[in-house]
């Protein structure tokens, strides 16, 4: 189970990594906000959602998600062992 949320983690932070790199900054639009019409959008309305917000949003989450999984199953791990039953002989000195 723990290898299976942690595969989904890297996954999805790998993805995570792609959707953000892949998407172009509000300063994108910095250079030409001193002389021109588009440089009063850069704090204004953003328009509808692309669908790469909606996917950044949906990834996040589910990054989020792992996350809080993977924290709470090693807080909360197994106290018994298969290892416990079996003792190694120790070996001890004669002088």
């Amino acid at each position: 189970m723990t290898n299976l949320v942690i595969g989904l983690h890297v996954t999805v932070c790998v993805l995570l990594i792609l959707i953000v790199l892949l998407q172009s900054g509000k300063g994108a639009e910095m250079g030409i906000s001193l002389g021109g019409g588009a440089g009063q959008t850069l704090f204004g309305a953003t328009g509808p959602a692309t669908i790469l917000t909606k996917v950044t949003t949906g990834v996040a989450i589910i990054f989020m998600v792992t996350s809080l999984t993977l924290a709470y199953m090693s807080g909360h791990q197994s106290d018994t062992s298969v290892m416990k039953e079996n003792t190694v002989p120790v070996e001890q000195k004669t002088e």
